[in-house]
């Protein structure tokens, strides 16, 4: 059983989801959106970081799992969301949590199989895999997805291990 935080990074608005990986099955635990004030951009990163603080510190997750900077409409928005994912970070080591990296096209790869997937297609895998009923908020779904991409990265890096593993000792024999 691990209890997984995913974080989809933003400066306006930061999404999060957990997740609980019991074996193969996945279940919903919760997700939401912290949704920014406009003040100043530091007060921002302060609020990203004890927003998750207070998260992790609710629902107790093993492991996080973020989404990597892509370079979007300008290089002062793709600053900003560095920052807006250095706080998220820092909330997660600061609780003494993994920190794990993927891409926005490995995580819908591992979600709905496409990593040219739209943001509708991520959020109907997500009702579908976990069971939620009714709306999730695209950044919830998309912190979901990338909770459910590190699950099962963990999950076939831990079959790959035991199958190593296996592989050696018979050749010990």
């Amino acid at each position: 059983m691990a209890l997984i935080l995913g974080i989809d990074p933003g400066s306006r608005v930061t999404g999060y989801g957990v997740i609980n990986a019991v074996g193969n099955r996945l279940e919903y635990v919760a997700c939401g959106c912290i949704r920014l004030p406009d003040v100043d951009h530091p007060q921002r990163l302060k609020q990203i970081f004890d927003s998750l603080c207070q998260v992790i510190e609710e629902h107790a997750p093993q492991e996080c799992a973020i989404e990597e900077v892509f370079l979007g409409k300008s290089v002062s928005s793709a600053l900003k969301l560095g920052q807006a994912r250095g706080s998220a970070m820092v909330a997660c080591l600061h609780h003494d949590l993994p920190v794990a990296e993927y891409s926005p096209r490995k995580v819908k790869q591992a979600l709905v199989g496409n990593g040219n997937a739209d943001k509708t297609q991520v959020q109907h895998m997500i009702k579908v895999l976990l069971g939620v009923s009714g709306e999730v908020q695209a950044d919830a779904a998309d912190a979901l997805a990338i909770a459910i991409c590190h699950a099962n990265t963990q999950a076939h890096l831990v079959k790959i291990a035991g199958a190593r593993s296996f592989r050696k000792s018979r050749l010990q024999l």
